[in-house]
């Protein structure tokens, strides 16, 4: 049982995939705005790439490795979670028009996000068992959901605060972004596994 901890843990704060490894940043940078937009980013992520892992470890294991065609595990991927993120669409476009407006575009790039197709990857490459890798991908999901809300809860106190003109907008976000990265970084030396 604490081996899943450690690997959740790992996957949350010391493996963190926006704020240590630094992928996934088009979106982090873009939905931080508003923190109703960035908890429920956060949830589609994780969703997405818990599904996406499960499906992945299934397919790669039962359909990719007995017929020897490891080598179609991008293409598997990609079908994988460019369909859960249509499914996702739909779902949000149906039941919270508000939410799916204020995603705007950044609802389709979860499909294009390096995070969601790097975890099953490092799912496969690290031979997880289909529950060390669905912890795996929950923790990443956590994880950038973490990110996310930490940074638009700053940025939502900086709409208060006078920021200097010549920092207004990314540039204030980068900093922001910088202290915290090495805030994740100061767990970089605790052992996950």
């Amino acid at each position: 049982m604490m081996e899943y901890f450690l690997l959740f843990a790992g996957a949350v704060v010391v493996n963190n995939f926006i704020l240590t490894r630094f992928l996934g940043l088009c979106i982090f940078f873009g939905v931080s705005k508003d923190f109703t937009a960035s908890a429920g980013m956060g949830i589609a992520v994780t969703a997405v790439l818990t599904l996406t892992s499960i499906f992945t470890w299934l397919a790669y294991n039962y359909i990719l490795v007995p017929f020897d065609v490891t080598f179609l595990t991008t293409v598997v991927l990609v079908l994988l979670i460019a369909s859960f993120v249509q499914l996702l669409e739909m779902f949000v476009k149906k039941f919270t028009p508000t939410l799916h407006k204020m995603w705007g575009i950044y609802l389709l790039l979860i499909a294009t996000n390096c995070v969601v197709l790097g975890v099953p990857l490092i799912n496969i490459e690290s031979d997880y068992t289909l529950l060390k890798s669905i912890v795996n991908a929950f923790g990443s999901g956590v994880g950038f959901a973490l990110a996310l809300v930490l940074m638009a809860s700053c940025r939502e106190k900086l709409k208060l605060a006078d920021v200097p003109k010549s920092l207004q907008g990314l540039g204030i976000a980068f900093i922001i972004a910088g202290c915290l990265a090495l805030s994740f970084f100061g767990f970089s030396g605790m052992i996950t596994e």
